[in-house]
C-alpha cells in the first residue's frame, strides 16, 4: 500500500499567490486551489485554520519573498551601490513578484491591515534605496527624491501605456535610471 502524501504548505501557498496574481483576493478560494493543484480541500485544512489564515499566510510569503530573500540576495551578491540599487529592482519587480506586488496594492485600497503591511513593506524598500542612494548624493533631499523617483519609476512604469517616440520602454527605463544613479 502506498502512503498518501499531503500537498505541502508550499504548494498551497505558491497556487494562492498565483491565484492572487490573477485575480485578487477574491479568486483565492478553497475549492478552486484545490481544484488546481489536483488534490481535496481537506488538504487545506491540514495547514490552515480558515481562510482568513491562509491568506495572511499569503502575505507573510510576499512579504518575505519580495524583502527579505531579495534583499539577502542583493547583499550576498555585492557589488558596488549602484548595482544593488539595479539588482533589488530587477528582483523585487520581477515576472515572478511583480504580478502579487501589484496585486497586493491593489487589494491594499480596499483593506486596511493590507495597506498597513504594504506600507512596512514599502518603508522597508525605500529605507534600503536611501541607504545605498545616500552612498554617493550627499544631500538628504536629493537622496529622498531620487529614492522615491527610483521607486515610483519601477512600480508605476507597469501603469503607463504611453509609447516612446521610438525608442522602447526598456531604453527609455534603462536611460531614467542611469539619470536616477548618477553622481
Amino acid at each position: 500500500m502506498v502512503a498518501q502524501t499531503r500537498t505541502p504548505r508550499t504548494g498551497w501557498i505558491d497556487a494562492g499567490l498565483a491565484a492572487l496574481a490573477a485575480g485578487g483576493p477574491d479568486a483565492v478560494r478553497v475549492d478552486l486551489l484545490a481544484k488546481s493543484l489536483g488534490v481535496t480541500r481537506g488538504g487545506f485544512y491540514w495547514h490552515f485554520a480558515s481562510r482568513e489564515a491562509f491568506l495572511d499566510a499569503l502575505l507573510e510569503s510576499w512579504e518575505q519573498r519580495c524583502t527579505d530573500d531579495v534583499l539577502e540576495q542583493v547583499e550576498s551578491e555585492g557589488g558596488d551601490a549602484r548595482a544593488k540599487v539595479r539588482k533589488a529592482g530587477m528582483l523585487t519587480f520581477s515576472k515572478a513578484l511583480l504580478p502579487v506586488d501589484l496585486a497586493v496594492r491593489d487589494w491594499a485600497r480596499r483593506d486596511r491591515s493590507v495597506a498597513r503591511r504594504l506600507r512596512r513593506v514599502d518603508n522597508r524598500r525605500m529605507a534600503y534605496l536611501r541607504s545605498l542612494i545616500g552612498t554617493f548624493v550627499e544631500d538628504p533631499d536629493e537622496v529622498e527624491a531620487r529614492a522615491l523617483l527610483a521607486f515610483t519609476l519601477a512600480i508605476g512604469n507597469h501603469f503607463v501605456a504611453a509609447g516612446h517616440q521610438g525608442r522602447s520602454r526598456a531604453e527609455v527605463v534603462e536611460h531614467a535610471t542611469r539619470r536616477l544613479l548618477a553622481d
